[in-house]
């Protein structure tokens, strides 16, 4: 096996200098010379890649007890002031200069603990990135106020400071002093959950008391739908509180607000509020960095949250689980761009704690780890999944092909009419659509091109029925446009929007209510009556009593997107919204414009684990991911190439490109001049450790010695193929 120089190849960058140490306030230098551990080890929060490293500075004596790891200070680096965390303190530094003195403390109330630190460590190596860029993930900003209540009366905290948020209190909400005795407060002991609801899954009850005995049991799970007593959020809360209830700290995370609040919910029957906190973006910076140091004071057994809860400072962690990895909301919008998924993986190996991936549909990264056997298997039988599931109607086979030829080229074939028709007579209808808004895309009348603006050439689009094409980049009104390729001046629609099939259901059904839950205003839940329900991928709302029927269309548009990943995203989608129709017991019925392929097979089948498996197999053979790791290299053409000529690669990796990138996605942050391309590097997970740390190892040597042009290297990206 090749050896790789993980080190990056560049001197001390203090080493040559001769630096001063400025007169400390407070203390003097015999006070300062007795200060035990007087060498603090910084991270500073930077993004320049050879800057990722650990500098020692001194601890002078005035800052002594205050200077502990995992608290925020500021340094001077550079001849300017900057912010980092404190690591560790050690008896002595390796630098051969004269060590600059920390400057101050910023809170002495630690926020990263030991684990989170090797954690920034262990994500930075596997997405060859920056471990400040993993710690200022798992810190949310700094509110002084909330600190208040969590330090010790002597402690003095610098109020006058708040990294990204304001200190003061939001209007309206009272912030109660937090006195040493309730912070040393003994709670009262968790009830141990009913796990029943585990009955209905192979292994399931054992799984439990795997977790109730603190052993390291990994699972995923294939859940069954339309359950009338447990759903998804029941399972996970009872896997928590089973957890939290025998002294581990437990830790979940689902992919939006939507699927919070119902976790949030079912927790709420299982616990007191006070054993449980919830960490999300999307909350305001005071309660959120309230419920951070709740978490991290251990004052919450449970934390629950979205993908930045993936960090959480759970005491004594456990129990991991997740709901839904294969929605692309668990991927962290910036760099390095991590999936929840893979934070919790690498947290619980290196806790020895127990996890749980839990799902209608099944990704291919966990059948992954059902093949590799870190993880078993929780399913029902197949009479148990028959019983649960409602019946799937294909419209694209040969017999309803026969019935009704036009129901190939139909949007809304007769078939799915005559279902909603009859399934309004017993409660709400929901109508699955791929795209948001009237008309998301623009084509030719005679040659069929994208409708391109002329000005920046985005995509146009109708915001309504009477409006102008519209870009969707630039927002210019296309008042005159004509086909760039033919000349033609007439346009016909790409795609139908959720407002534009609302509008045409609305009058083939115009006594029934129409809801629209497509963009910006999506609906979490609706009440039992009958209504036809408009909704895209993600948006669907839970029903009250569950849907009478479910219509799933624009199925082979969501199949035809340009990603390795759609058959399978596809599945997801369809698996989420029929996994909330009635069994087909009370006469639950999927209508599907799918044409017949293993992906609709799988979902006539109900059989998300035998796609998935299946799935990872071809990717096996034709070596793509998940089978296999990537490393996607992005920037100039010359960057690029500097960039492998710098690497050590092995026979084993494949290297492909670099090509041209026509529209780079969200993910890419450098701004560049002229044509930006892309290599992408395929290798094997037993090589993916030594080889990501040599790529993070050799931009670290590239940007310090200012060789190249700088590149992002973005490993797993689930957008690259």
């Amino acid at each position: 096996m090749t050896s790789f120089n993980t080190e990056p190849l560049q001197p001390d960058l203090l080493q040559g200098f001769g630096v001063s140490l400025p007169s400390q306030a407070g203390s003097t230098e015999a006070e300062d010379s007795a200060v035990s551990l007087p060498v603090a080890r910084v991270h500073i929060d930077t993004h320049v890649p050879h800057l990722d490293r650990l500098f020692d500075y001194a601890v002078p004596a005035a800052l002594d007890a205050e200077a502990q790891s995992g608290v925020r200070v500021r340094v001077k680096f550079g001849g300017r002031e900057v912010t980092g965390w404190l690591r560790e303190r050690v008896a002595r530094s390796d630098s051969p200069t004269r060590l600059v003195p920390l400057h101050k403390i910023v809170s002495p109330l630690p926020v990263v603990d030991a684990e989170i630190f090797e954690l920034a460590d262990a994500l930075a190596d596997r997405y060859a990135g920056l471990v400040p860029d993993v710690l200022r993930l798992a810190v949310p900003p700094r509110v002084a106020s909330v600190e208040q209540q969590y330090l010790a009366p002597a402690s003095s905290v610098s109020s006058s400071e708040s990294e990204d948020a304001e200190g003061s209190p939001e209007p309206g909400r009272v912030a109660d002093t937090m006195t040493d005795e309730v912070l040393e407060a003994e709670p009262e002991p968790l009830q141990t959950p009913d796990i029943s609801a585990f009955e209905d899954y192979t292994q399931g009850i054992e799984f439990c008391d795997d977790v109730a005995a603190g052993a390291a049991a990994r699972a995923v799970m294939s859940v069954l739908p339309s359950h009338p007593e447990h759903g998804w959020e029941d399972l996970m809360a009872v896997s928590l509180v089973q957890a939290a209830a025998h002294g581990r700290g437990a830790l979940g995370v689902v992919p939006d607000l939507k699927s919070l609040e119902r976790l949030e919910a079912a927790l709420a029957q299982l616990t007191p509020p006070e054993r449980y906190t919830r960490l999300t973006a999307n909350d305001a910076p005071t309660p959120r960095y309230e419920s951070f140091l709740r978490a991290k004071q251990g004052l919450a057994d449970i934390v629950i949250g979205t993908r930045s809860a993936a960090y959480a400072p759970v005491k004594n962690l456990g129990f991991v689980a997740c709901w839904d990895d294969g929605d692309s909301s668990l991927i962290e919008q910036r760099a390095p761009y991590c999936h929840a998924r893979d934070v919790l993986l690498l947290r619980a190996t290196l806790t020895d704690s127990a996890a749980l991936f839990m799902g209608y549909a099944v990704s291919s990264e966990a059948a992954r780890l059902v093949r590799s056997r870190w993880a078993s298997l929780l399913s029902a039988d197949r009479a148990v999944v028959r019983s649960f599931t409602p019946r799937v109607l294909p419209t694209g086979d040969d017999y309803q092909l026969a019935r009704d030829p036009l129901a190939a080229i139909a949007r809304i074939p007769h078939q799915a009419f005559a279902v909603a028709q009859d399934a309004l007579k017993q409660g709400p209808v929901l109508v699955q659509v791929a795209r948001a808004g009237y008309i998301p895309s623009l084509s030719c009348q005679r040659c069929h091109m994208p409708a391109r603006c002329r000005d920046c050439r985005g995509p146009l689009s109708l915001a309504y029925g009477q409006a102008l094409p519209q870009c969707g980049w630039c927002g210019r009104i296309a008042k005159n446009w004509a086909c760039t390729d033919c000349g033609e001046r007439r346009w016909r629609s790409g795609a139908v929007g959720a407002l534009r099939t609302a509008e045409e259901l609305g009058r083939a059904f115009p006594d029934v209510p129409v809801i629209s839950s497509s963009g910006e205003n999506i609906r979490s839940s609706i009440g039992p009556e009958p209504a036809l329900v408009i909704a895209t991928p993600g948006g669907e709302p839970i029903a009250e009593g569950g849907y009478s029927a479910a219509l799933l269309l624009d199925a082979d548009r969501m199949m035809q997107a340009d990603s390795l990943r759609a058959p399978e995203t596809a599945l997801r989608r369809w698996f989420n919204a029929a996994a909330l129709v009635r069994s087909f017991a009370v006469g639950g019925r999927v209508v599907t414009t799918a044409s017949p392929s293993p992906v609709l097979e799988a979902l006539v089948r109900w059989d998300p684990m035998g796609y998935a498996l299946w799935e990872i197999d071809e990717r096996h053979d034709i070596g793509l991911p998940p089978a296999v790791r990537t490393a996607a290299i992005t920037g100039s053409e010359k960057g690029i190439e500097t960039f492998l000529a710098s690497l050590e690669i092995p026979e084993d990796v494949r290297v492909s490109g670099p090509v041209p990138l026509q529209e780079p996605s969200d993910y890419f942050e450098p701004e560049i001049d002229g044509e930006i391309y892309r290599a992408i590097l395929f290798f094997t997970y037993a090589r993916g450790h030594d080889f990501t740390r040599h790529l993070r190892a050799v931009k670290a040597s590239l940007s310090a010695l200012k060789k190249s042009e700088p590149v992002q290297v973005r490993c797993d990206g689930l957008d690259i193929l």
